[in-house]
């Protein structure tokens, strides 16, 4: 497979916080023009059987996938995990640990909201869930937007939710080292997910960078749907610089929130490794 390849590696599901079915997100991929595709919702893996299951009834390729919350100076930044063993115990028990905190948090956020008058935060966040261990930020903004206290989930977080607004939690993450551990120990590649996202410095992304590859980690995400054509070329170069095959993925929720559809990304650039080409072999 070559890098002309509409491969979609990054998006989401009921299973976390999504809004479509594993399915669902089939069917729309498979008519979207997707050749290879990977469902990667956050901290879970419970969807997986069903994405593979559908991929291979429309004909399309499938590698599993999940999305790994890993604390690193001081913000949350994303670890895709890629072609590993959906089976294997330790990336089951690593996942059940890092989702252990989340609900104390929307308990913790739920009750922030409520001094600044918004009542009922927790219990209309969870009619969006369904996962009540996977509860979110984005489940807390859809009821923000249902309860008519924004417009859309964009100005939800720039209202709430962020560091220093009201409904703000921070939660302590799983370490970069275990993550990648989790995911290169059951035979899969780690890809950092969309670094363009994460307000770091220079000195702490060139750390980030360094620190990933150092644990194992083999891949970034260079063509994803929050990127702009600019970082598309930042993060090839970074790619590059740092030994790093470049993934694909549109990071899609949801048909009325995500800007970029399932496989409407431009393809990467051929002077890149895909990170397909390390994972032929677990290709379904």
């Amino acid at each position: 497979m070559t890098s002309i390849l509409n491969a979609d590696l990054h998006c989401h599901s009921v299973v976390s916080d999504g809004t479509l079915t594993p399915e669902a997100l089939a069917t729309r991929a498979k008519a979207n023009g997707v050749e290879l595709w990977a469902l990667t919702d956050h901290d879970e893996i419970g969807g997986q059987l069903r994405a593979a299951a559908a991929a291979r009834a429309l004909g399309m390729h499938y590698l599993t996938g999940v999305e790994i919350s890993v604390t690193f100076a001081n913000e949350t930044v994303h670890i895709v995990g890629l072609g590993f063993d959906a089976t294997d115990p330790r990336i089951m028990s690593g996942l059940q640990a890092t989702r252990g905190g989340r609900g104390q948090r929307a308990q913790e956020m739920s009750a922030q909201l409520a001094k600044v008058g918004i009542q009922g935060a927790y219990e209309g966040a969870l009619k969006f869930v369904g996962n009540p261990e996977l509860i979110s930020r984005t489940h807390f903004a859809r009821f923000l937007v249902e309860s008519g206290v924004c417009r859309d989930t964009p100005e939800v977080f720039r209202k709430y939710l962020i560091d220093g607004k009201p409904g703000f939690v921070p939660h302590r993450w799983a370490s970069l080292q275990q993550a990648v551990q989790w995911i290169t120990e059951c035979g899969g590649v780690a890809v950092i997910a969309h670094p363009g996202r994460y307000r770091f410095t220079a000195n702490e992304q060139y750390a980030l960078f360094s620190e990933f590859k150092a644990h194992g980690g083999q891949a970034v995400e260079v063509v994803t749907g929050s990127h702009s054509p600019s970082e598309y070329v930042t993060y090839a170069d970074m790619a590059k610089e740092f030994g790093l095959a470049a993934s694909r993925g549109s990071d899609f929720h949801s048909p009325d929130e995500s800007h970029t559809d399932l496989g409407a990304l431009p393809y990467l650039s051929g002077e890149l490794t895909p990170v397909w080409e390390l994972l032929a072999h677990r290709i379904q």
